[in-house]
């Protein structure tokens, strides 16, 4: 393990930007899956055809085969875009197909009468969206949100096949430079497993603060 502890640094860096892609990925596919969820349940024919086209392809097809799309693909269209940048791009259109389907099963949970008694107070449909059904409908979708934000941290792997050095990547790295395999990977594991466990207990601890609140 001297080898291991002799480029922590290197490797804490790798984290890091497994981090970045991680959290950024998240962020901006959660604004995707809440659009894509809302348009799923309230949109006209057309627009929530589009929705289920997309959720349906995204959910379709291997993650790695949307990577090497963005990454390698639209350049032979004029589009090239640097290994960090794809990455996200093709996180977060990837994590919003999975979560749309958990926020709308979510917000299927509110019972009709939340709505119902938003509407007798005066509140319009997107306030009585806003304001009741999805405070209620977060306390529903934060355990399998959870679960998708770890499978995505895990996922992060992936991107090292379009050459960000995320920690797998500089795991790789330095197994070529050392010509030994073990330690890194161990390395490597026990640190994706410090990491869930970190937002594991972010996430439940959130969860506890919506179940008190409502």
């Amino acid at each position: 393990m001297e080898l291991v502890l002799d480029n922590l640094g290197y490797l804490l860096k790798g984290a890091y930007y497994t981090l970045n892609i991680t959290v950024v990925s998240m962020f901006f596919g959660f604004f995707i899956a809440l659009l894509v969820a809302i348009a799923r349940l309230k949109g006209n024919w057309l627009i929530t055809s589009l929705a289920k086209g997309y959720v349906s392809i995204i959910r379709g097809t291997p993650i790695i085969v949307q990577i090497f799309i963005i990454y390698y693909g639209l350049p032979d269209y004029g589009i090239k875009l640097g290994p960090l940048t794809a990455a996200y791009i093709s996180l977060s259109i990837n994590i919003g197909a999975y979560l749309s389907e958990t926020f709308r099963g979510a917000i299927l949970s509110v019972s009709k009468g939340q709505t119902e008694a938003a509407f007798s107070l005066g509140l319009s449909p997107w306030q009585a969206l806003r304001k009741v059904v999805l405070p209620q409908a977060a306390r529903v979708a934060i355990p399998p949100m959870g679960n998708t934000f770890i499978g995505m941290l895990k996922e992060t792997s992936l991107v090292s096949l379009v050459t960000v050095t995320e920690l797998l990547r500089s795991a790789q790295l330095l197994m070529a430079q050392y010509y030994v395999s073990m330690p890194f990977y161990l390395a490597i594991a026990l640190m994706y497993w410090i990491m869930s466990m970190v937002f594991s207990n972010i996430l439940n601890r959130i969860e506890n603060k919506l179940a008190k609140a409502y």
